[in-house]
């Protein structure tokens, strides 16, 4: 459930913008926030998006509004390399970019779980260590051995007792 735009007349950079505003969302939120935002290349991602979703739901027969944004990449296209005359014969040059834009879809039953952010993973490491710290400390008991009396042990301490 792909859906491909080639020599697209915007600067990928500028594509990425919005783009990343709509990675991993449903299908139908990324529309309607698309709807909303104010640049040049939101209303090139809704007819993308909405192409995609529609073969998903001709060729795939899926139900539009269960599927999310699984993949959305945006790379540099072609660059016409034009100019401007300057002074003195000398050429100022001026680059036309474009960009390609690849949006796959996939259903939500799919939809991996977010991974946690490393920020996220050290504030629940800090917290476990926090409560082991308040936790108290049981101290290991100290292996007490008896003493085997024998009647070699008991003739010495009995003649230290009559000593003293």
């Amino acid at each position: 459930m792909k859906a491909y735009l080639h020599q697209v007349r915007i600067s990928s950079k500028k594509v990425n913008v919005v783009a990343s505003l709509v990675r991993g969302k449903s299908v139908k939120e990324a529309l309607v926030m698309l709807k909303f935002t104010p640049k040049r290349s939101a209303p090139i991602l809704a007819s993308l998006i909405a192409s995609a979703a529609a073969n998903a739901e001709n060729n795939f027969k899926q139900d539009a509004d269960k599927l999310f944004i699984s993949k959305l990449v945006v790379n540099e296209g072609q660059t016409l390399k034009r100019g401007l005359p300057v002074s003195r014969g000398r050429w100022h040059p001026i680059l036309k970019r474009s960009s390609r834009i690849t949006v796959e879809l996939s259903p939500l039953e799919a939809k991996p779980e977010k991974k946690k952010s490393k920020k996220a993973a050290k504030a629940e490491k800090a917290e476990i260590a926090s409560t082991e710290k308040k936790a108290p400390k049981v101290k290991k008991a100290k292996k007490v051995v008896e003493a085997v009396e024998t009647p070699a042990a008991e003739a010495a301490t009995e003649s230290e007792k009559s000593e003293s």
